[in-house]
């Protein structure tokens, strides 16, 4: 609240001759010069306040690749096939991606039992696990299953929404499966190379684009979970082949050389590589995906 007194205001630290103090009498009074109290308010202004930084080693959310260790155990699984699969036919817009054709066909959903028991045989759930499909249909239809004859209740499974969408094609859409070896054969030229676009909605999606969303996620992952068992399911292969890519080192112009088959259960070693997976080649490692040449 301003004063309502009026009087002449009096230099700082100085009193009148004439009028007491206004101080207490127990007060020490300093009197600065105006030289001495313009440097000491430059001094204080002037100093830098240093920030305060965690050290690296607690910033679990800033997740690399491939990652120096995992804090949690990591199971990929490969949706049985598709209705749309079973036709032949490449499907990936996302908009599809709920529809009754995006389901599991006949023999899918035998696939995806073999996976569910796969997943037994390895222990994945014995100590409970966490199950993080794509919405797509295939792929939650293929985490019901797992869960069910792994004793894991609905809780358990976290549905992704956008991270794990099977890679957008572009104008390969509608067309034969057997037309996507020309997509893989312009990946291993570069992971920036991207199919053709096309104006339906369909993403068309370079190796580089899926890396940075498998990448996101495991960041997601590594961050909201410790020591725990995580089943990742994808509705399709690529996601997980730039994924393990990744995760082990290996040059992701080389991704489709890791390929999983409908139903395919994979367990994360991030030092090692499946033998009937080997590269051609000796030389694959990748250091600083999607960066390797």
């Amino acid at each position: 609240m301003l004063s309502t007194n009026h009087h002449t205001p009096q230099p700082l630290g100085l009193s009148s001759p004439h009028q007491p103090s206004s101080l207490p009498p127990n007060h020490l009074h300093f009197h600065l010069h105006r030289r001495h109290l313009l440097t000491t308010v430059s001094l204080t202004f002037t100093t830098p306040l240093l920030p305060v930084l965690d050290p690296p080693a607690t910033a679990r959310g800033l997740f690399q690749m491939p990652p120096p260790r995992l804090t949690n155990r990591y199971f990929l699984v490969r949706a049985g096939e598709s209705e749309f699969e079973s036709m032949g036919v490449i499907n990936t817009n996302p908009v599809a991606k709920t529809s009754v054709d995006s389901g599991l066909s006949e023999r899918g959903k035998k696939q995806a039992v073999r996976a569910a028991l796969d997943l037994k045989e390895m222990g994945a759930c014995d100590k409970s696990c966490w199950i993080w499909p794509a919405i797509t249909q295939r792929a939650y239809q293929t985490a019901e299953i797992i869960a069910s004859l792994n004793a894991v209740t609905r809780s358990f499974i976290v549905p992704e929404y956008s991270f794990l969408d099977a890679r957008g094609l572009g104008a390969y859409e509608g067309k034969n499966l057997e037309s996507v070896s020309e997509i893989y054969a312009s990946d291993s030229v570069s992971p920036n190379n991207k199919p053709p676009p096309v104006d339906d909605g369909t993403p068309n999606e370079s190796v580089a684009d899926v890396f940075v969303r498998v990448t996101q996620l495991m960041s997601i992952l590594e961050t909201q979970y410790s020591g725990d068992t995580v089943v990742i399911v994808s509705p399709d292969s690529d996601n997980l082949t730039i994924l393990q890519a990744g995760l082990i080192g290996l040059d992701l112009r080389r991704h489709r050389d890791l390929s999983f088959a409908p139903g395919e259960v994979r367990f994360v070693d991030t030092n090692d590589i499946p033998t009937y997976k080997q590269p051609a080649s000796a030389v694959y490692k990748c250091f600083n995906p999607p960066n390797c040449n």
